[in-house]
């Protein structure tokens, strides 16, 4: 496919999901009717939607407009391509601009038009004078992480073998496991070293929230376990006996598999089946929130949140602390965690947790933002009443 084409196929995306179709569905719609397009071209395509995604504000007052057509003019403006050259008209390029297409803003957009603006007030609580140089953040893609297995082998060790399959990485500083990914991110789970379980996608705010933490010895349950990648880091770190539950068993698909590669031992619960095993040291409820600190990461999420949704998630992260709470043993820990940049959902849910649950004892929290590490990131360690 040629670069118009390319854009093109990006601008029947956007169509398809400013008319209300979820990116990830419309991107497979697309691909389906288009065979002759290589993996280099649906990686380029994607590329592109989630491009505008992060910057859709930007990309309309740019473009002059919210369709498809006008998002990737503005896509194409703000990051400083020719764009006649893509918008010729010849072949499947899209047809060439008029006159107003080629005439553009005066004047820069405010980065704030990138975010729903109902959540502004949300993220400055958070940020104050940093608001600005977040929002410049979520308009770029997040970098990968990897955190090594170090049961298997050493940082050093995993970055040179990442090296030789043609993945570039160096240690980050922000824990003794990240890894930073600078080069041929889209080959590290054909390599070698992945296959073998020697590295795992993590970001390195979560990496940092886990390190932080003196996991105990004895069982320790994952509730909101999802894909296990947290399970699997706790593994790595202690000798505990772990075990993953979800709600939705199906995320924990894949679970048995990574960790027979990462060569620890995790069991999965059925839903209800979490409180057979209980008292647990400790329970980590990583919860469902609005990932508002990995808008980056997800910038679909952030155009798909309304305040109905996030009051109802406010809900079931109560429900699940609620209900976590019986099943830690005495003196044990509660771990709450969130992808969140918001204080409700954060530091205030904790607090009402704390004023219902009296003998419950603050251990510590913590919060990283897109400027301390790659996402948004919180946690909190709380400690049960000795009996």
């Amino acid at each position: 496919m040629t670069p118009g084409a390319r854009v093109q196929a990006a601008i029947t995306v956007l169509d398809a999901w400013v008319k209300g179709a979820a990116a990830e569905q419309a991107l497979t719609n697309w691909a389906r009717g288009a065979r002759y397009a290589g993996s280099g071209d649906r990686a380029v395509v994607r590329d592109h939607v989630y491009d505008v995604l992060r910057a859709r504000g930007t990309c309309a007052a740019l473009g002059g407009g919210d369709t498809g057509r006008a998002l990737m003019i503005g896509l194409l403006r703000m990051q400083g391509l020719d764009l006649e050259a893509h918008f010729t008209g010849l072949g499947h390029a899209p047809q060439a601009l008029d006159t107003a297409e080629r005439m553009g803003p005066d004047h820069a957009p405010d980065p704030s038009l990138d975010v729903p603006d109902w959540t502004l007030p949300l993220l400055r609580a958070r940020m104050g004078d940093d608001l600005p140089a977040v929002l410049d953040r979520f308009r770029h893609r997040a970098p990968l992480y990897l955190r090594v297995n170090l049961r298997k082998t050493s940082r050093d060790n995993a970055i040179a073998r990442l090296a030789a399959e043609g993945v570039t990485a160096h240690a980050d500083p922000g824990a003794a496991t990240a890894v930073l990914v600078t080069s041929g991110a889209r080959r590290v789970k054909s390599c070698a070293v992945y296959a073998d379980g020697w590295i795992e996608p993590q970001d390195l705010s979560v990496q940092r929230a886990l390190a932080a933490i003196d996991w105990p010895s004895g069982r320790i349950l994952d509730v909101c376990a999802g894909g296990g990648g947290k399970a699997l880091a706790i593994a790595d770190a202690c000798d505990a006996e772990i075990f993953a539950h979800d709600a939705a068993p199906r995320r924990m698909a894949d679970l048995p598999l990574r960790a027979d590669r990462a060569g620890v031992r995790i069991d999965t619960l059925a839903p209800g089946a979490a409180a057979a095993r209980a008292p647990y040291a400790a329970v980590l409820c990583d919860v469902p929130c609005s990932g508002s600190g990995t808008w980056r990461r997800d910038p679909e999420a952030k155009w798909r949140l309304t305040p109905a949704r996030l009051a109802e998630l406010e809900q079931i992260q109560a429900a699940i602390l609620g209900q976590a709470a019986p099943l830690v043993a005495p003196g044990g820990l509660l771990v709450y965690m969130t992808c969140s940049l918001f204080l409700q959902e954060n530091e205030a849910q904790v607090a009402r947790f704390l004023a219902a649950h009296p003998g419950w004892q603050m251990v510590a929290q913590a919060a990283d933002t897109p400027l301390s590490a790659s996402d948004g990131f919180y946690h909190a360690v709380l400690r049960a009443a000795v009996a």
